[in-house]
């Protein structure tokens, strides 16, 4: 699939701003740090996802002095038309609209545009916290299969509410917190066991096309699917915080909850184990072997959702190759699948890199440049 035409309105630092990509190959967006070029691809992303892959808040989002922002995609799947708008609010709930059709539920939004973000910070999937791990895993689901954003959602919601009862009982068990916590706890189980199964399917998918990217980035393989791990040498594994059921295992765990405040079980404590060469990758492999981890993570699950969903994701690539040397840099412009790339860059890019379309970025203002990778 592929953006025709991005529009924002008091998005971020654009008070109003077009830009048309190239429909295949590579479109660059270069300017100055700062100038805006990662909120061009903000929007982008927030179209497919419903949010920041930066973290950030819908207030944030919108341009500073301003109390709502437009961002409007006209894209193409697979010669179906889509127009998505979406009009956030710094108050209030946001506004979205499918081909000029209101949209209720947010979910129901979810999928409809497919986007893959490569970013510096994603060298934090691999040596990070457990959370990026988890929340790289949820992405993935959903991308595959939307159906489970809702479940995601639930599992938040339930959270949310079963910690606040927690804390609320201040270490201890007071009259009628047992059959609160019962109600909470069969929530979660049914919504944590949907995901924990998801999740290991998708980390199994993932295993073999992460291993042949991996091999191409670091040039032990030729990229070539279906090599056992020992020949690329990595693995990826699903570790639970719990054994045998959810239900069980959050009754087991319920005086140390209470006493604690908060849900020590479940889906939000587990983590995928990365290794390299049979070394844990998070404390034993050096910086450049992380980032060809986390770039090869990122490609298999590429790979994963273009062969399911039947349509290549638009790729967005945010200044990737200024954390990369020369030689990776290369391998990874050589690496990218077909379909739709958007780049920012404040330098050079890889001469192997297949750019069609040129802007330049300037703080509030986008202009097309001279084609060309330099």
């Amino acid at each position: 699939m592929y953006v025709e035409l991005l529009s924002l309105r008091n998005f971020r630092n654009y008070r109003e701003v077009e830009l048309a990509p190239a429909r295949d190959g590579v479109t660059l967006l270069r300017g100055d740090n700062g100038a805006g070029k990662t909120n061009l691809l903000e929007a982008v992303y927030y179209v497919g996802n419903l949010r920041s892959f930066r973290g950030a808040t819908v207030s944030s989002l919108v341009r500073s002095g301003d109390a709502h922002a437009v961002v409007r995609t006209t894209a193409n799947r697979e010669g179906r038309a889509l127009l998505v708008e979406i009009e956030l609010r710094v108050e209030g709930r946001d506004k979205l609209r499918l081909n000029r059709q209101a949209v209720r539920r947010s979910e129901d939004l979810l999928g409809t545009v497919l986007v893959t973000i490569f970013s510096p910070d994603d060298i934090e999937m691999v040596k990070g916290s457990p959370g990026s791990r988890r929340a790289f895993l949820d992405q993935l689901v959903i991308a595959l299969q939307p159906k489970y954003g809702a479940v995601i959602g639930e599992l938040e919601r339930v959270l949310r509410q079963r910690n606040a009862l927690l804390r609320s009982a201040a270490g201890a068990m007071r009259p009628g917190l047992a059959r609160t916590l019962d109600v909470w706890d069969a929530k979660l189980a049914s919504a944590g066991e949907q995901i924990v199964a998801a999740r290991e399917a998708v980390v199994g998918s993932l295993a073999l096309e992460a291993r042949a990217a991996y091999g191409a980035l670091s040039g032990s393989t030729g990229g070539r699917a279906g090599l056992p791990a020992e020949v690329v040498g990595i693995s990826l594994a699903y570790q639970q915080s719990w054994d045998g059921t959810l239900l069980a295992a959050l009754q087991g765990a319920r005086s140390e909850d209470v006493r604690r405040g908060l849900t020590t079980v479940g889906p939000q404590r587990d983590d995928l184990l990365l290794a390299i060469g049979g070394l844990g990758a998070r404390a034993q492999a050096s910086q450049g072997e992380q980032r060809s981890f986390a770039l090869a993570l990122r490609l298999a699950g590429h790979r994963l959702v273009t062969a399911r969903q039947g349509s290549s994701p638009i790729l967005l690539l945010d200044d990737i190759f200024s954390e990369l040397d020369p030689w990776r840099s290369a391998a990874l412009a050589r690496c990218l699948p077909s379909g739709q790339t958007l780049l920012t860059t404040a330098g050079a890019v890889p001469a192997e890199l297949p750019v069609a379309r040129t802007f330049l970025v300037q703080e509030g203002a986008v202009r097309l440049g001279a084609a060309g990778p330099s």
